[in-house]
């Protein structure tokens, strides 16, 4: 299997100080990834540098093995990027704004653009500036599955939508990743919906890329284990602690364990994405020993 995207020692320096650097990574076709981190971590900055639209200060960045970038239509035609600002033609109607989709999108698909907008129940009639900040985010990401991109790249597709409209969106994605067998890369704060739609997770902090792993192997490599507080935890079934909590009788730990070994002693319980993910943000450091046990094109 070939990468639909693939970064070598990727930069962006902004004046004196880096959006994103020694950004290294590798994601397979069919994947739909989740790219996490804190605000300023430079998620959007890479997106932006895969879909080309901004140029690399270091590095390289590839799309199904050809330079990213707009100077490269055969890298262009195969992407299709959700930019976190949504920006559509304001004064367009939605029949408008299709009819320029198919103008300039040679793989164009209008009947399945149309059905989506009708599922959403957005009348190709309204004006762009009309709809409310959840229908837009609706409409971008149709017009970006209309152009039957074999990459998705989408920043923040489900930020400021409400819980109905993300569920939708998101199965409007999920149903077009089915039937066309789409890579996805998508960026987002909402951890515990990402687990239910993807399987791959990049974790940025530090603007570094600091773990690169299939979810179903980084939550079968981690556990929480409950205990009194004080006790020793035997090695060499945990490998790491990577995080604590502690109350008056009781520690409650976040691990990185071998699998199928458990300390005797502590009642074990499996940890959610959300909880693993937010454990390693918060302790950036135990992710750079962990990239290179779980990652493929780690740092």
């Amino acid at each position: 299997m070939s990468d639909a995207l693939a970064a070598v020692g990727l930069g962006k320096r902004y004046g004196t100080s880096w959006g994103l650097r020694d950004c290294t990574l590798a994601l397979p076709e069919g994947r739909v990834a989740a790219l996490v981190g804190p605000n300023g971590s430079g998620k959007s900055t890479l997106l932006r540098m895969a879909a080309g639209f901004v140029r690399p200060s270091t590095g390289t960045v590839t799309v199904f093995g050809e330079p990213a970038g707009l100077a490269n239509p055969a890298a262009l035609a195969r992407v299709g990027y959700l930019d976190q600002e949504r920006p559509l033609y304001r004064q367009f109607r939605i029949e408008e704004i299709l009819a320029l989709g198919r103008r300039l999108n040679p793989r164009w698909d209008d009947a399945g653009a149309r059905a989506a907008l009708a599922e959403l129940e957005i009348p190709l009639r309204k004006r762009v500036g009309q709809l409310s900040i959840g229908q837009r985010a609706q409409v971008a990401l149709v017009l970006c599955m209309a152009k039957r991109p074999d990459l998705l790249l989408l920043d923040e597709p489900v930020a400021a939508l409400d819980p109905l409209a993300r569920h939708r969106l998101m199965q409007v994605l999920m149903e077009t990743v089915a039937d066309r067998g789409t890579t996805v890369f998508l960026s987002s704060h909402v951890i515990s919906e990402l687990e239910a739609v993807c399987d791959h997770v990049v974790i940025l902090a530090g603007n570094r890329v600091q773990l690169t792993a299939g979810i179903e192997e980084l939550l079968a490599r981690h556990l929480i284990l409950i205990g009194p507080r004080g006790q020793e935890i035997g090695f060499p079934e945990v490998e790491a602690v990577i995080s604590a909590r502690h109350t008056g009788r009781q520690t409650m730990l976040l691990v990185r364990t071998v699998p199928d070994q458990v300390p005797e002693g502590w009642r074990v319980v499996e940890p959610s994405l959300e909880e693993v993910v937010l454990a390693y943000l918060a302790e950036p450091g135990a992710m750079l020993g962990t990239a290179l046990g779980l990652g493929e094109g780690a740092p």
